[in-house]
């Protein structure tokens, strides 16, 4: 018979490798029904009649998040047959509070204590027989990491479901809470599933607004539920919600106190180590330093720079001698047509291949970043994060998303949907583009190769340029009336260091790398083909005819009158305008653009690639940065710009999130390239405007900010208390 288990935990609890171990390669990625949060499925390993649904990470089934609002609605109205409870046991007391909430929902229910070995290595002990007979349900030791016992938990799921065998929560609250428990179930009997009674009875009890909504009740019995709830509020003197919080931190305490030993070891290596990586001084030289490192290996032009290598080898042999040497001589064998041959060369091996060439160091990147991740280093940048951003009114749960923006900008501005506050959430979606993602390498990576000696800084200067035009725009927006009042609280826990598991690693490497690959082979392959096009044929004494030279062509012509915009910030010629605009299609276009428009797809030296070369005489290094850095900082791709407009919900509101920061773009680069100019002896109208612009800029960090009503409140307590 089938049997579908539901996955759940805390975030950071090891969710994902468990699902990875339960399921291999036999997973099925979509979305929720009706929202845009990620749904895994797979079949379990050597069980094809068991479905494991992985739900989001959530702390409660409160209905604070969507993920929980997800997790919630999925397990109350398709009510999965079992479900698997994934607890980090070395952080139990918090894990279970989900615990104590999922055996109460009428579902079976297997408790999978992860993280064993972390446990036994801190010289911790946990009685499992003690605790199953304490929660009610099964618990099975696990270590997700290392693969051991996930399939035997889950097996241990399945089993409940054949044999018919149920979850009775093993917990209680004091008498005067489960006497209006027992009133209320009466009360309700008839109008909620009764095999969730007293799940739906503690909500009631809580005042559950989602909950409350799916019943018509009647205003007596609404009375006579609102009378049962004042009566205990009265009694305990505090509300319903947090009298059941309270009550079920007491009772997770006492099951921890009996099933639980601690270890006088002292601090664990895992506190050892946030002792240093996380010191106020130390955190931030640290995360500059692994960041360095990072984008040294991948982009950089040191000996140990393993991805520049890779890519000078794709770009310069493979793509630059053996594919199209091959298929010239292939196509000239056939008497392919001269316009046709230079379609496929010039215009799909060289736009393709021009962007193909750099998923080397695309590939070590993501390797690096989820090494970092799985390691348990990313949990830490974002607390470290928090302190920084919560000074300029942002919150560390904005700086999430950024993180998931270095693999791909859509995911990043996707994850926003974790930030309660709307005026937040929607700073946050403004700008989480601003941030590097992977898509954007490669035009990192083509300027620090071609003007840039191949330095690995300026591939670290554009990730923190990126973080600076985060919080610039974090303290100018929040002094706004639109976006002002105090940030959402930070509340996330830190995740034991463990060694990263290679099938995981190469997993998310493989997964975000991938999505880099699809789309080279489909928008950029149809792009280039276009580009090709405009760029080989105009319009040369009045006939439509093919040309030898572009800058006769349509797209000199289209890209000539857009150029003026773009002079005053230092790339005013019709070939960067053109890279411009189709990066505005996928960032990718940028780099594939170029290689149309040199016509480089069978021409490359040994030593040093003819892109390289060609970019080079287009470019000084101020212009190239100033390009780099507006193409860095503008509106995000198609796809990043469609998932605005999915979290904005209102047209309004995307167009006002593209058109800020395209002009926040224009205006960093305006001030990038005059100042420059200044530098070198250089004085123009324009650079009244830059420093115009730069005073405006100064006036609006350090404005005195809206003062909403909370803030004025705030202020007359003060005052009054003073």
């Amino acid at each position: 018979m089938p049997i579908r288990i539901a996955l759940a935990g805390n975030p950071n609890c090891g969710k994902t490798t468990m699902f990875n171990a339960l399921t291999g390669a036999a997973q099925f990625v979509g979305n929720w029904p009706g929202v845009t949060v990620e749904k895994k499925e797979g079949k379990l390993k050597g069980s094809k009649d068991v479905t494991i649904t992985d739900l989001p990470g959530i702390y409660s089934l409160s209905p604070y998040t969507l993920e929980e609002v997800v997790s919630r609605n999925y397990l109350m109205e398709e009510r999965p047959d079992a479900i698997l409870n994934l607890v980090d046991a070395s952080n139990i007391e918090r894990n279970l509070y989900l615990t104590t909430q999922l055996t109460e929902m009428g579902i079976p229910v297997v408790v999978a204590l992860n993280m064993m070995d972390i446990v036994r290595r801190n010289g911790d002990q946990i009685d499992v027989r003690k605790l199953s007979q304490a929660l009610g349900c099964p618990v099975v030791e696990t270590s997700a990491v290392k693969g051991e016992g996930c399939v035997a938990a889950a097996q241990e799921a399945a089993n409940l479901v054949r044999t018919g065998q149920s979850t009775q929560p093993g917990h209680t609250f004091s008498s005067r809470v489960e006497q209006a428990l027992q009133e209320i179930m009466d009360l309700i009997g008839g109008v909620v599933p009764g095999e969730s009674l007293r799940w739906y009875a503690v909500k009631f009890f809580e005042r559950d607004e989602k909950v409350l909504e799916r019943f018509q009740m009647g205003e007596d019995l609404k009375s006579r539920l609102d009378g049962i709830i004042q009566a205990v509020e009265t009694e305990l003197d505090d509300d319903s919600e947090s009298i059941i919080t309270n009550e079920r931190y007491e009772y997770i305490a006492r099951v921890v106190s009996g099933c639980v030993k601690k270890s006088r070891r002292g601090m664990s290596a895992s506190d050892k180590i946030d002792r240093i990586v996380t010191n106020r001084i130390l955190a931030l030289p640290i995360f500059a330093a692994v960041m360095y490192l990072v984008y040294a290996i991948s982009m950089g032009n040191l000996p140990f720079s393993i991805g520049s290598m890779a890519t000078g080898w794709t770009n310069d042999v493979l793509f630059g001698a053996w594919v199209p040497d091959a298929l010239n001589g292939f196509l000239e064998s056939v008497g392919c047509a001269p316009w046709l041959q230079g379609l496929i060369v010039d215009g799909i091996v060289a736009g393709v291949g021009a962007v193909l060439g750099f998923v080397p160091q695309m590939l070590v990147l993501f390797l690096l970043l989820c090494i970092l991740e799985d390691v348990g280093y990313m949990a830490r940048i974002a607390f470290i994060m928090d302190r920084i951003f919560r000074r300029f009114g942002l919150s560390g749960k904005s700086f999430i998303p950024m993180l998931v923006a270095t693999g791909c900008g859509v995911p990043g501005i996707m994850a926003s949907r974790t930030i309660e506050q709307d005026r937040d959430r929607k700073l946050t979606v403004m700008t989480t583009g601003f941030i590097p993602c992977g898509a954007k390498m490669p035009i990192i990576g083509l300027f620090a190769g071609a003007i840039f000696g191949g330095s690995s800084w300026v591939a670290v200067s554009a990730y923190f340029i990126g973080v600076a035009a985060v919080v610039t725009s974090g303290v100018i927006l929040k002094k706004t009336r639109i976006f002002a009042g105090d940030p959402a609280p930070f509340v996330m826990e830190l995740p034991a260091y463990h060694i990263p598991k290679a099938a995981n690693i190469l997993r998310g490497t493989w997964e975000r790398g991938w999505s880099f690959i699809k789309r080279a082979g489909t928008v950029i392959l149809l792009s280039s083909i276009v580009l090709w096009f405009f760029q080989g044929f105009g319009v040369v004494d009045g006939q439509f005819q093919m040309v030898e030279d572009n800058n006769t062509s349509l797209l000199a012509a289209v890209g000539g009158v857009v150029a003026p915009i773009f002079a005053p910030i230092g790339f005013g010629t019709w070939q960067a305008t053109v890279a411009t605009v189709t990066g505005l299609i996928a960032k990718e276009n940028v780099v594939s653009t170029f290689g149309v428009l040199f016509g480089l797809g069978a021409e490359v030296t040994e030593e040093s690639s003819e892109l390289l070369a060609a970019v080079g005489t287009q470019f000084t290094g101020l212009t190239a940065y100033s390009f780099m850095i507006f193409n860095l900082l503008c509106a995000p791709c198609f796809a990043a710009m469609g998932a605005i407009k999915r979290e904005m919900n209102s047209p309004k509101w995307t167009v006002a999130a593209i058109g800020y920061m395209c002009g926040f773009a224009y205006l960093v680069s305006l001030m990038v390239y005059q100042f420059g100019l200044l530098a070198q002896g250089q004085f123009s109208a324009w650079t009244v405007v830059a420093f115009a612009v730069l005073a405006g800029m100064v006036y609006l960090l350090f404005r005195k900010g809206y003062q909403g009503e909370s803030s004025r409140l705030r202020a007359v307590d003060a005052v009054s208390a003073s």
